[in-house]
């Protein structure tokens, strides 16, 4: 059974830090593109990072220069360090799988993911 467990989400001031985990299980995760993913209430949902299966990152202009996603393919985890954090980063984050298509990001809109995890709460307070 295919399993995305998100950790790591809580409540930061802003200008704070968080690292979210996302611990991967029931497939051959390193053959996988993933993705973090983000929605506040009455909002769409959002991607904010992305990763490849050769390790290559891509992010929206929104958090560029202060979100970094990376991965161990050894611990099958997905991380996403959040630096200078905002009150406009308060949502809910997920961590999801896709397959992996040239040209293309697991967060691109035309990218239906395979997995998604239930979700890490992120609140930043000003």
């Amino acid at each position: 059974q295919v399993q995305l467990v998100e950790s790591g989400g809580g409540s930061v001031q802003a200008g704070g830090s968080l690292r979210l985990s996302c611990a991967a299980s029931g497939y051959t995760y390193s053959s996988y593109c993933m993705a973090w993913f983000r929605q506040a209430p009455g909002k769409e949902r959002e991607g904010v990072a992305a990763i490849d299966s050769n390790g290559n990152t891509n992010y929206p202009d929104s958090v560029k220069g202060r979100f970094t996603i990376s991965k161990d393919n050894v611990k099958n985890t997905l991380y996403l360090q959040m630096n200078s954090l905002k009150p406009e980063d308060t949502a809910m984050y997920y961590c999801a799988a896709c397959d992996c298509y040239s040209g293309s990001w697991c967060y691109d809109r035309f990218v239906e993911p395979n997995y998604w995890g239930q979700g890490t709460q992120v609140t930043v307070s000003s």
